[in-house]
């Protein structure tokens, strides 16, 4: 996202050009191609441009924006292509946010729009604002204009656009402090939406109107003689009175018109803060202050940055009268709002020696500044709207296994399920709700993620455990890039609270499962370089080797071999040499098993009965076919009632493998011809027929806390299920300890139960069999 590009008052004819040369020059431009265009509500697109210009000229606004409001409409004769050609990416940028906006405006007030649809159209609509305020300012002149001119038409528009007008553009701008925009806009959607109540209420303020002009200049003329009697020189005007405004008033709190306090009302304008309290101070001496109706919003600003003292008194003929009190930066402020800071900030800066710009940090202070407004008006109007959370954003980001993921209640907004962060530079960061500074600098950057070492949130360090809110500035404090850096195991661990997103958690294991596959690459190789060396065949390429054990490329070759997929005998059978291909001969899918067999008679060794084997048999048949060797794979270790499948091997008989092994998938692919039906003998299913029960080797991978006594307490469960354990393996790596067991089991039906005894372990984090 783009920060600020223009600072507002800071025009293009100032740089050089007239004022106003580029905007005449983009009216002539859209009027050539438009013609008498006119928009939905009848309304000619160029009168609408040259209005919504004018309200714009009164914000201050550069020449850029006042160009794009030109190009705004109608979107089919003024391609989005042809306006940066003709008039650069910046005027281009400013009308794809227009109308951007205006597209989700159609989606948003669509027949059937439901509140959670309202609350996903306010976000992707504060998205397309945030790249650039002045894309609001843009939107706030247009719909004012719009509304002018079906006021002056004396037709309504349509109720959706009063709504939206009154529900969230309102409530924008006064969070922006555009208080004269605000005023218009509730006042023109009040009396298209209410018309009775807004010429009833019209009606009864004309009639006092005379009556309560000549008491406010009675009013001003006696205050404005006290003030100079105390030493003090100020402007003193009435307030004008704003329709909405009062009817709002009279509704929340239950009052007749004559009760609103605020219907008479003076506003003092003095040159310093020191001068508001002592304007304070005669006014209260002058006309006794009614209790409780007492703000300090110069101490306590409002959260938009509104600054001023209200009070209320009640003046000679008993009634209220409400007096402002402000400087002249005040006004300034509450008059133009966010626009003020750039419209009257540094007169100075196009002096000598200033460079006639703004430094990047005053810049950044400022978008940030815009940007936590625009986010705090966001949840304002979400909650207004009462939307609730849309299962899409759930699923998108906060759904994790170990985190159950709940509908929320509809009264809860739908964007309390997201959050909304900065970087230092004012980009915003869309993160799920309680997304930690883990969260958001893989969000950034996955290298940053990696790299990540500590957080500072509105300049203070945290905790990388801390949910972020709302608006908040967070910078990550990152490791140099040396390589070598890399996340932290405890991420993974939910307990901990490190990370809160999926996408995150993901991009964790990720990396983990890089590094781990490149060490057991290393080791397989290093294994494979040994026989090589044994067998005097170092000549023999790898690529060669890998083919002839059916891989496509030597590393999945290397980690099958360090993670025992391939045993010993047979990795030393591929380095001597395969046999010829013309020893097997293939196998149609119409032939049957017995036929099978005859043509691999020669190549399977006889298997010898279970009787013989002592118990330790691998209780497997091959079907329609006796006395066959069989061995069950190292890879996937099979255990009995797993669904199994063989593949026929070069002088080893038949390799019984899961299915579903990876393994099994890759040669089953490369020599189809070869698989053949297996299933388990009925001793080995039921246990029976024999002395004691068969026993399979099965292999089982855990992940726990690096605590002491962990080892003991897992290898206490098997001990009391009877699984007699013939391999451990251990890791320990920033507090986590991985183990590899291979135990002697029964049936696959007591593996799942020792397991499930198994997670139950203190910091076991995972029990699985691999």
């Amino acid at each position: 996202m783009s920060t600020q590009p223009a600072v507002v008052g800071e025009r293009a004819g100032d740089a050089g050009g007239a004022p106003g040369a580029a905007t005449d020059r983009a009216l002539a431009w859209a009027a050539e191609r438009a013609g008498d265009a006119r928009g939905r509500n009848g309304e000619r697109c160029l009168d609408h441009a040259r209005a919504t210009i004018g309200i714009l000229r009164d914000l201050g606004v550069d020449e850029a924006v006042l160009s794009a409001a030109a190009l705004v409409s109608p979107v089919e004769q003024l391609p989005l292509r042809d306006i940066e050609g003709a008039f650069g990416p910046e005027v281009a940028r400013l009308v794809d946010g227009m109308r951007q906006i205006r597209r989700l405006r159609e989606l948003h007030s669509a027949p059937g729009a439901t509140a959670a649809g309202q609350g996903e159209t306010l976000r992707r609509m504060m998205l397309a604002m945030a790249t650039d305020i002045r894309v609001v300012l843009l939107r706030l002149a247009s719909r004012l204009q719009s509304l002018r001119y079906h006021a002056a038409a004396r037709r309504a528009p349509d109720a959706a656009i009063a709504r939206e007008t009154l529900e969230v553009l309102a409530p924008l701008a006064n969070r922006l402090g555009l208080w004269q925009l605000k005023w218009e806009l509730e006042d023109l959607a009040f009396r298209f939406l209410e018309p009775d109540t807004y010429r009833q209420l019209a009606r009864q303020l004309e009639e006092r109107r005379v009556q309560r002009e000549a008491f406010v200049a009675a009013a001003i003329e006696r205050l404005h003689a006290e003030l100079a009697a105390a030493g003090l020189g100020a402007e003193i005007s009435g307030r004008p009175k704003h329709l909405y405004s009062i009817y709002n008033k009279m509704r929340s709190k239950g009052r007749a018109l004559e009760e609103i306090s605020d219907l008479r009302g003076l506003r003092v304008i003095v040159d310093t803060v020191a001068q508001c309290y002592s304007a304070l101070g005669v006014v209260h001496a002058l006309w006794t202050q009614v209790p409780q109706e007492f703000d300090d919003y110069i101490a306590r600003p409002k959260p938009n940055g509104y600054r001023s003292l209200h009070t209320v008194v009640l003046a000679d003929d008993g009634r209220p009268l409400e007096v402002q009190i402000r400087t002249h930066d005040m006004h300034r402020f509450a008059e133009y709002g966010v626009a003020s800071h750039w419209r009257y900030k540094e007169h100075g800066a196009k002096g000598a020696g200033r460079g006639g710009g703004r430094d990047a940090a005053a810049g950044y202070d400022e978008q940030i500044a815009w940007m936590r407004q625009l986010l705090a008006w966001q949840k304002e109007v979400g909650q207004a709207l009462g939307s609730a959370p849309t299962r899409a954003d759930a699923r998108r980001e906060g759904g994790d296994a170990g985190v159950p993921q709940a509908v929320a209640p509809s009264a809860q907004p739908a964007l309390d399920e997201r959050i909304y962060v900065l970087t230092p530079q004012a980009r915003v960061i869309e993160l799920p709700a309680g997304a930690t500074p883990v969260d958001f600098a893989y969000h950034v950057h996955t290298s940053l993620g990696h790299r990540c070492r500590g957080a500072r949130v509105d300049g203070h360090m945290v905790p990388l455990t801390t949910p972020l809110q709302n608006g908040q500035t967070v910078e990550i404090i990152a490791a140099k890039e040396t390589g070598h850096e890399g996340p932290s195991r405890d991420w993974l661990n939910p307990q901990l609270g490190y990370v809160r997103s999926a996408r995150t958690r993901n991009k964790v294991r990720q990396w983990f499962n890089a590094r781990e596959l490149e060490r057991d690459a290393a080791a397989g190789r290093e294994r494979v370089e040994r026989v090589l060396q044994r067998e005097g065949r170092t000549a023999l390429a790898l690529e060669e080797l890998a083919r002839r054990l059916g891989f496509d490329a030597v590393t999945p070759m290397f980690v099958a071999v360090a993670r025992d997929e391939i045993g010993p005998r047979q990795l030393e059978e591929a380095v001597r040499g395969p046999a010829s291909d013309a020893a097997v001969p293939a196998v149609t899918a119409a032939g049957t098993v017995a036929q099978q067999a005859a043509e691999l008679g020669p190549l399977l060794a006889p298997r010898r009965h279970a009787s013989q084997a002592s118990g330790r048999g691998d209780g497997v048949l091959v079907v329609g076919i006796e006395s066959l060797m069989t061995q069950l794979a190292r890879c996937c270790r099979p255990v009995p009632p797993d669904a199994i499948v063989g593949f026929v091997t070069r002088g080893r008989g038949v390799s019984v493998h899961r299915d579903g092994c990876a393994t099994f998938a890759r040669m089953a692919e490369r020599a189809p011809e070869r698989v053949i039906a297996t299933a388990w003998s009925g001793e080995a299913l039921k246990g029976e027929g024999e002395a004691r029960p068969r026993r399979f080797p099965a292999n089982v991978e855990v992940q726990a806390s690096d605590r002491p006594g962990v080892l003991r307490d897992i290898g206490e469960i098997f001990a009391r299920d009877r699984l007699n354990v013939t391999a451990v393996q251990t890791l320990s790596r920033q507090q986590v300890t991985s183990m590899r067991f291979t135990v002697e089991v029964p049936d696959a039906m007591q593996l799942a139960r020792t397991l499930a005894a198994v997670r139950d372990v203190n910091g076991v984090m995972q029990a699985r069999r691999r």
